[in-house]
């Protein structure tokens, strides 16, 4: 098992490649398929990073910095981040995009 940071260096290693501007949008291929074809450590260290990033409610401002992706408020984009861990982890249908607004 890896440490809190192994965890958060592959956490935002997924952000920065899976969930930056240009992939944020192009929701047509499986990010779900694609992320459980790495390691299982890898995934569950994904999932314990969305787990505290909602809990915490992570700062826009610190998210564009990560990913190049701008939400117009804090709700907007923990709104984005719940609908993506619920594709990702809870079986929820569809990668959703970020909305029209950002």
């Amino acid at each position: 098992m890896g440490t809190g940071a192994d965890d958060d260096r592959r956490f935002r290693g997924f952000l920065r490649t899976y969930l930056e501007l240009e992939q944020a949008y192009d929701t047509g291929w499986d990010l779900r398929g694609t992320l459980f074809s790495f390691r299982p450590e890898y995934a569950e260290s994904v999932r314990r990073g969305f787990e505290e990033l909602l809990r915490d409610r992570v700062d826009v401002g610190a998210y564009e910095r990560l990913t190049n992706l701008e939400f117009p408020d804090e709700d907007t984009l923990h709104h984005y981040l719940r609908a993506v861990y619920a594709y990702l982890f809870a079986g929820a249908d569809g990668w959703p995009a970020p909305p029209d607004s950002c």
